[in-house]
């Protein structure tokens, strides 16, 4: 699954695929938030990003795109 999570004060958004599901992601931001405290995620190659809740500005959601090779394939 996609994961892009924007950040205050930051030019670019961060993203990865991960291999844990909508729903797991979902929770985890959620509790990071609720508490106050970081988000940590780990991506399909096992790098951990660990983020403060009160930094994130969005959170991107969505199936990876995967198979996509050349201009325009669809």
């Amino acid at each position: 699954m996609e994961v892009r999570i924007g950040v205050h004060n930051a030019a670019r958004d961060i993203g990865f695929e991960s291999k844990s599901s909508q729903d797991e992601v979902a929770k985890a931001i959620s509790k990071a938030i609720a508490d106050g405290g970081v988000l940590a995620l780990t991506d399909e190659k096992g790098r951990q990003y660990i983020i403060p809740a009160d930094k994130i500005a969005y959170v991107e959601l969505g199936e990876s795109a995967r198979g996509r090779v050349g201009f325009g394939a669809s």
